[in-house]
């Protein structure tokens, strides 16, 4: 699956009014995926380059097709977008805008090789980089009980608590190998079949932890802050409550710095405000894109400015 076939974009309207403002400007996409957002922005301003990023091979290779007709205006690297500031080109001209569209894609999900899918039969990998760390199923079988509960509370797992002490005990006679010996750990706690939703929640869950997306998003959102240009805009699509607070939240003391300080502090010793939030309500998909994109439903779209 490669080029249009590999990642259907969600809110590309919502990305091109907010991000695309330089028209000669280098912009980042620090989860290229199939390079849909990225074409969309290389055809919105002609004479921009663009500076693709993803840590699955897989996803460069779509991207690799789908853009060559940008020729040299694009470069692909296999990096985290929380290591950009390693780009030396970055850190020459800094950015004119970047986005980030987190979580799995079509592709990840739809493939059962690549672990992600709560299908029947599927081998627990759930890795985005192929290529090291451990899979869902090392990571099952190793994570201490209380790590594994923290990351089933942050993933919104259902009965996190029970669920982790269930997992705990059936590792201890048996590995989890498959996406059905998961969901019996699930049903087992639930008493009962359980939904689609609750079997999503879970493996949400584990892939967030198998990739360290929450830490990764921590650390890359003012990593991407500090090369942006003045003016430029960092955008960001995210599918899952605990993402959206995350941004939600760095945006907010970016452009207040005393937000959240008791009120009588002296505030002569904090510094200016970095930029602003163009988005005071996250943008969503409307009822046509749904319908087109199914998968586009929980999208959540924010924005925010660094300083002029």
């Amino acid at each position: 699956m490669t080029g249009p076939d590999y990642h259907r974009p969600a809110l590309v309207s919502g990305v091109l009014g907010y991000l695309v403002g330089d028209p000669d400007g280098l912009y980042l996409d620090g989860t290229v995926g199939g390079g849909g957002h990225a074409a969309a922005i290389l055809t919105r301003c002609p004479q921009c380059r663009l500076l693709g990023l993803d840590r699955d091979s897989e996803a460069l290779a779509a991207a690799r097709t789908r853009l060559a007709r940008f020729g040299d205006r694009v470069r692909l690297a296999q990096l985290s977008f929380r290591e950009v500031a390693d780009d030396a080109e970055v850190r020459l001209e800094r950015l004119a805008g970047a986005l980030l569209d987190l979580g799995a894609s079509s592709h990840q999900l739809d493939l059962d090789r690549r672990g992600f899918s709560i299908r029947r039969g599927v081998r627990l990998d759930m890795r985005m980089d192929q290529e090291g760390g451990r899979d869902a199923a090392a990571l099952l079988a190793s994570v201490p009980r209380r790590d594994l509960l923290s990351a089933l509370r942050a993933g919104d797992a259902p009965r996190a608590g029970a669920l982790a002490a269930r997992i705990v005990r059936v590792r201890a006679t048996r590995a989890l190998r498959t996406s059905d010996d998961l969901v019996a750990a699930l049903e087992s706690v639930l008493r009962r079949p359980a939904s689609h939703s609750e079997k999503a929640r879970l493996f949400q869950a584990v892939r967030i932890e198998v990739n360290g997306e929450i830490d990764a998003l921590r650390r890359g959102l003012p990593a991407i802050r500090d090369v942006l240009r003045p003016g430029a805009v960092l955008a960001v699509i995210s599918y899952h409550s605990i993402e959206d607070r995350i941004v939600k939240r760095a945006f907010r003391e970016w452009s207040d710095p005393s937000r959240g300080l008791p009120p009588r502090l002296p505030l002569r010793d904090l510094p200016g405000a970095l930029g602003s939030v163009l988005t005071a309500k996250p943008v969503r998909p409307g009822a046509e894109e749904v319908a087109e994109n199914p998968r586009a439903r929980p999208a959540r779209l924010r924005a925010w400015r660094r300083a002029a």
